[in-house]
Parts: structure tokens; C-alpha cells; sequence
């Protein structure tokens, strides 16, 4: 919930002049509801992608507050975020929730980003592989293996969002091995290899490179760093560095 329509089409405007220097990079801006438009027409011509932060389950009807696919790609989005950290455990969506939402977005024609991870007390009791790939199941089971390959993941460890600790690179590395593991035995191995699976937790441009260049790391979920282009297009230079 940052930035007005103005604010969100000014970082646009300051993003455009440094892309010629991240070509290598795929870049993806999830704006709010109202910075969607104005971010995607303000972006059009470029290799930037847009999201929308959330939707609803249903493809339209009485639903007072919901925003949904159609309207999502009318906007000019192509992707949307879902069961992000905060919608989680600020918002207490369901892991029910969470899997109608995915099915909506690959529904509507949208690429989804599912955000997935672990909580402090989760990981100090050693059940971080198992909350994590009981997220996934709960929100893949009724995927085909064809739709579960349009869907990006996010290993979010929500211990490591805003709070000043940092997830290692070893801790990111190991996460997603877990979850191309779980990938390849559910839908099969060529997807545990091919399935594109970004970091997000506390990113910064002094650590993206380090993070980017672990095994199974494909990109970054970038939060708070990611609100000023500056820091924006370091985080991307570096991470296409690593």
C-alpha cells in the first residue's frame, strides 16, 4: 500500500531511462490497484512486465472491495501476486483461499506468483520444509502439470521480511532445492528443473547478487528496496551480475 497514481508513474518515468542497461534482466512491477494502468501505459514499449498485489476468486458478480482477473488484465497486467506473506498472516487468508486465487488468476489468463515460506517459529522448530511444501500442495492439487508450469514461485521466509535478520544464501539455496524437489515428485521432473523460482525477503542491492547466484535462485522478490528506482535498478544490475 505505497504510492499515489503520481508517485507509482514518476517511478516509471525514472525506471525507463535505465533500461537499455538491463536488457539481460526480465523486470516485474507490482503497483497498486490504482498504479496499474497508469504504471502499464506509462511502461508500454518496454520489456517491463506489470502485476496486480492480489485478486479475488470469482470472475465477477457482487463482491463489494474485490478486484478479479478480467479486470486485472484490462488494466494492462499480466501477472499477480498470490498468498504473499502479509495477505497470510496480516489478512489471515486460507490456504484455501490462497489455492481459489491461483486457480482464478491461471483461469483469467494471468500469471500468477505464489508466495510461499516459513515463519521464525516454524523454522526454529525445524518444520520449515514441511510448512513450506504443505503450502505448495495446498495450492497446486488441483493443477495439472501444464497449469503448474505458468505458475511463478516465491520463497518468501517471513522471518526474514523487514525484521533485520537476513536469510543466508545457503538458507535460500536449501529452500529451493526443497521446493524443485516437491515440484519434480509431484508434477514430474522436467518441472523441478524448469519451474522459475524467485527469492524474496529483505532484499537489498548489497546482497541480491550473492543471492542470485545460488543454485536454483532464477530472480528476486524485491519489498521495501524496491520503492526507489535507484535502488531498484542496483538490485537489478546485480542480481543480473550474480
Amino acid at each position: 500500500m505505497n504510492k499515489t497514481v503520481a508517485e507509482a508513474t514518476a517511478f516509471a518515468a525514472a525506471l525507463k531511462p535505465q533500461l537499455a542497461s538491463l536488457t539481460a534482466t526480465e523486470l516485474l512491477i507490482f503497483p497498486s490497484f490504482f498504479g496499474v494502468r497508469p504504471v502499464a501505459d506509462a511502461l508500454h514499449g518496454t520489456l517491463v512486465h506489470v502485476g496486480a498485489q492480489d485478486l479475488y476468486v470469482e470472475a465477477s458478480g457482487a463482491f463489494t472491495g474485490e478486484v478479479s482477473a478480467l479486470q486485472i488484465t484490462d488494466a494492462g497486467a499480466t501477472h499477480v501476486l498470490v498468498g504473499h506473506s502479509e495477505r497470510r498472516h496480516v489478512l489471515h487468508e486460507s490456504e484455501a483461499l490462497v489455492a481459489k486465487k491461483l486457480a482464478a488468476a491461471l483461469a483469467g489468463g494471468l500469471i500468477p506468483m505464489l508466495c510461499v515460506g516459513e515463519t521464525l517459529a516454524e523454522r526454529e522448530g525445524g518444520r520449515m520444509e514441511a510448512v513450506v511444501t504443505a503450502q505448495l500442495e495446498a495450492a497446486l492439487a488441483a493443477c495439472a502439470p501444464a497449469a503448474a508450469a505458468r505458475v511463478l514461485i516465491a520463497y518468501e521466509p517471513v522471518w526474514a521480511i523487514g525484521t533485520g535478520r537476513n536469510a543466508t544464501p545457503d538458507d535460500a539455496a536449501f529452500m529451493h532445492a526443497v521446493i524443485r524437489a516437491w515440484l519434480a515428485a509431484r508434477f514430474g521432473g522436467g518441472l523441478g528443473t524448469s519451474a522459475r523460482i524467485l527469492y524474496g525477503g529483505s532484499v537489498k542491492p548489497d546482497n541480491a547478487g550473492s543471492l542470485c547466484a545460488c543454485d536454483g535462485v532464477d530472480g528476486l522478490l524485491v519489498g521495501g528496496a524496491s520503492l526507489d528506482a535507484a535502488s531498484f535498478t542496483a538490485i537489478a544490475r546485480a542480481a543480473s551480475a550474480g
